[in-house]
C-alpha cells in the first residue's frame, strides 16, 4: 500500500501544521498528526502515537515516524518497543529535522519510495540547506 507518515510533536498545532504542509507536496500519502497530550496540553502521548501507527498499519501501510524534540523521540521509542517482531519491520523512526524531514519523506513516499527510502529522506539534514 505504500508508506504513510506519523508526525509527533509536543504541540497539537505544530503536528497538524506539518501534516498540512507535507500534504501539499504529497497529496496521496496518508499523514497523521500525533501532537500534544491526551488532554490537549503541551507534551506527547503514547496513545496518540500508537493509535496513529495502528490505524495506518491496519490499512496496510508501512509507517515512518518523525518527531520534534527529545521526549517525543522517547515516546516513539516506547511505541516501537511494544510492536511485535513482524510489525516492527514495517514501522520506523526517521530521526531528522521535523519540517524538512516530513516534506522530504512525504515526497519520497509520493513517488513510490519504500520504507527505507522514505526514512532516509526524513533523516537527511542537508536537503534544504
Amino acid at each position: 500500500m505504500g508508506v504513510a507518515l506519523v508526525i509527533v510533536s509536543h504541540s497539537v498545532q505544530l503536528a497538524e501544521g506539518v501534516v498540512e504542509l507535507a500534504a501539499q507536496m504529497a497529496k496521496d500519502v496518508p499523514l497523521r498528526a500525533a501532537g500534544g497530550t491526551d488532554d490537549g496540553r503541551i507534551g506527547t502521548s503514547f496513545d496518540k502515537v500508537n493509535d496513529a501507527v495502528t490505524e495506518l498499519r491496519a490499512a496496510g501501510h508501512d509507517v515512518a515516524i518523525l518527531t520534534d524534540l527529545g521526549s517525543a523521540t522517547m515516546t516513539v521509542e516506547s511505541v516501537l518497543d511494544f510492536l511485535d517482531e513482524d510489525e516492527s519491520a514495517h514501522v520506523r523512526f526517521a530521526d531528522g529535522p521535523l519540517v524538512e524531514g516530513a516534506v522530504a519523506a512525504a515526497v519520497t513516499a509520493q513517488v513510490g519510495g519504500d520504507l527505507d527510502a522514505v526514512v532516509a529522506a526524513g533523516r537527511a539534514r542537508e536537503l534544504f540547506n
